[in-house]
């Protein structure tokens, strides 16, 4: 099966996609702020162009879990404008839903760091690790069009100043983390709207066990 996969800033030269059966976009915006929605309307209006002239019969994309759902975030604003653009694009499609990759948790933590304390929300969330989340894709990607949504998540929620505090002693980091209702990306999101309820597929990767492996 000829497989284009597309996970860089750049959009790809249409004999990229010259022979593929299915189409990977995994595709990220650079910026977690308003420029990210014209990041996937563009994108994403390009790479639907380009698999529709290629004859492409399955376009997959990732996306966030909960995010339809955070309007406020203009990151999650932007990844449901890809969904809709990729539903009312000409090719059958796959959306794999995923929550927050623990790999994000670095980003996380110094977005509201100093030199001794992490201000953290207590925002629940449901990590998930990025090569469960890559097995995922794969999974869907040689199945047949879902014309719909396989939302994936770890085995564990865990409200956000919770994971930090786990991460900071894992890490043997000595800072203290303070809970922050305010403090940074996920202010204000409160109760369970960014884990992906009872129907998700849980991977099977604990937290617990990657960050103790985590270099």
């Amino acid at each position: 099966m000829g497989v284009a996969h597309h996970h860089a800033n750049r959009f790809p030269a249409a004999e990229a996609l010259e022979g593929a059966e299915v189409e990977i976009n995994l595709a990220n915006s650079p910026t977690f702020d308003e420029a990210s929605l014209g990041f996937f309307r563009a994108s994403m209006n390009n790479l639907l162009a380009a698999g529709d002239r290629a004859g492409v019969g399955h376009h997959v994309i990732g996306s966030s879990g909960g995010g339809d759902r955070v309007p406020e975030l203009d990151y999650y604003r932007g990844k449901t404008l890809q969904e809709d653009l990729l539903r009312q694009g000409p090719t059958p499609y796959s959306i794999v839903r995923a929550t927050q990759f623990f790999e994000f948790m670095d980003a996380v933590l110094s977005e509201t760091s100093d030199d001794t304390t992490v201000r953290l929300p207590a925002t629940r969330l449901q990590p998930i690790a990025a090569a469960d989340v890559a097995a995922a894709v794969v999974e869907v990607s040689t199945g047949a069009p879902l014309q719909g949504i396989r939302n994936v998540a770890g085995p564990d929620v865990f409200p956000l100043d919770e994971l930090g505090r786990v991460t900071l002693a894992a890490q043997q980091d000595k800072r203290t983390v303070i809970t922050d209702d305010q403090a940074g990306m996920f202010a204000g999101v409160a109760g369970d709207v960014l884990t992906p309820g009872p129907k998700a597929h849980l991977a099977p990767t604990h937290y617990q066990d990657w960050i103790q492996t985590a270099g």
